[in-house]
């Protein structure tokens, strides 16, 4: 296993400063002319007539960040890119908050968008990362990708 693997996960939900910050820190890096940022949101679905109030996130993180990795890996050679980052939530994560935050960057804009769309995708098919929907009445159910 490389040593190079970051930890993408950060507790509980991603904050709008962290997005915020995160692009604040690229405008140093002036060979990019594009970035496309993805935000994945707590949905307030209803099942069953009952409706989402969180999502509690789970995982078991070698594995993930090691997938995490490897999409990351994948996903650089496939495209153009200058840097992606990848920031996925841990523990309860309210309806209306952001659970996941990806990130990427390129010199040319065709890149990017081909980029993010081929990374979340493979993000929701290969990372073990599981949602435990909870409902207002203390009851839940596992969450299943789509």
């Amino acid at each position: 296993m490389a040593t190079n693997i970051k930890n993408v996960f950060v507790p509980g939900p991603i904050s709008p400063s962290f997005i915020a910050n995160s692009i604040a820190k690229h405008q140093s890096k002036t060979t990019i002319g594009a970035h496309d940022i993805f935000l994945g949101q707590v949905r307030a679905d209803d099942i069953e007539g009952k409706t989402v109030s969180a999502i509690e996130y789970t995982a078991y993180e070698p594995m993930a960040n090691q997938k995490f990795h490897e999409i990351r890996e994948a996903t650089f050679q496939k495209f153009d890119l200058t840097c992606m980052h990848i920031y996925h939530s841990l523990g309860k994560v309210a309806v209306g908050e952001i659970c996941l935050f990806v990130f990427v960057s390129s010199p040319h804009r065709k890149e990017v968008f081909e980029a993010m769309h081929h990374v979340v995708e493979e993000i929701k098919k290969e990372v073990p990362v599981f949602g435990k929907e909870l409902f207002g009445d203390d009851s839940y159910q596992w969450k299943v990708n789509t």
